[in-house]
């Protein structure tokens, strides 16, 4: 944990909403005028994307059939835990950034002078001295590997987790990858069930080690996820909010409660708004919190 370099993490699976609250965050260090350091979950990939599918075949020809992206085989955990560990105790690290198109692998082509091609990584760089706090967003914000001794969440200050109902999750994912990147949804399906074991193993564990947890719950019939033909809208859900610790971050519930109509609480550390106010409660809930880190790191 570190007071002068705070590092701040956002995690959730694949289709679970965290670029909904990386823009949460945006907004504030806007406001606040804060200057962060972005690391991108993607880029702690060990394999790029050919290689990633070579090894699901390889994998698969010898009986593994849950070979995945949520699993420590096809991530640097390490490394992660390197660039947080750094960061906390000088303010500086190591960054590099997985090129998902072209777009993205011409504009990192032309500022680095490189030539990496989409599906593959820019050449590892120095995070920039100066910034106020390191922000991830991505897959593994809180993983741990008990075999080999790795556990990000030791280095991260404030750990946010972003944990929709399995069932709308998956309704997400398939919708997405579907209408975004063009997948079957056979294919959506298979790679749901390949990543299960890695999900109950890598992925869920890390909501036990968040500090705040944002999770999305449908008011609506999602029992088959399979069929929907709709994903559930904000005004049909209820978001449930539950901190580990609400004195850690001297969490004010009436004041929740009063800013946020239609809100109330279900236990002493949980409180549950309507989903249409769900970006209105991120920015309320965190902005403080991160106002505080600034004030005690220029101390």
């Amino acid at each position: 944990m570190s007071i002068k370099h705070p590092v701040v993490a956002v995690t959730g699976s694949s289709g679970a909403g965290t670029t909904f609250v990386k823009r949460a965050f945006e907004n504030i260090f806007r406001r606040e005028g804060i200057n962060p350091a972005i690391v991108e979950g993607d880029s702690f990939h060990s394999l790029s994307r050919v290689e990633f599918g070579e090894m699901v075949k390889k994998t698969e020809a010898e009986g593994n059939t849950h070979f995945s992206h949520f699993g420590p085989e096809a991530n640097d955990f390490a490394a992660l835990e390197a660039t947080f560990k750094a960061y906390g105790e000088t303010g500086i690290g190591k960054k590099r950034y997985y090129l998902h198109n072209d777009d993205e692998a011409a504009e990192h082509n032309a500022r680095l002078g490189c030539s990496q091609n989409s599906g593959e990584f820019t050449p590892w760089e120095d995070i920039e001295a100066g910034s106020d706090l390191l922000f991830y967003e991505g897959l593994h914000g809180l993983a741990a590997d008990a075999k080999k001794g790795v556990d990000t969440s030791q280095y991260v200050d404030l750990g946010v987790g972003v944990v929709p109902s399995v069932n709308l999750e998956w309704i997400q994912k398939i919708h997405r990858d579907h209408a975004e990147r063009g997948y079957d949804e056979e294919v959506i399906v298979d790679t749901i069930l390949r990543r299960m074991p890695d999900y109950v193993h890598y992925i869920a564990p890390q909501f036990s080690r968040t500090d705040i947890n944002f999770q999305r719950v449908p008011t609506v019939d999602t029992s088959n996820p399979f069929i929907a033909r709709d994903i559930p809208t904000a005004d049909e859900s209820f978001v449930i909010i539950r901190f580990s610790d609400p004195q850690k971050f001297c969490i004010d519930f009436p004041y929740l409660l009063n800013m946020i109509h239609d809100s109330f609480m279900t236990r002493r550390n949980t409180i549950v708004v309507p989903g249409g106010k769900m970006s209105m409660a991120m920015e309320i809930i965190l902005a403080p919190i991160i106002h505080r880190f600034i004030e005690e790191s220029k101390k």
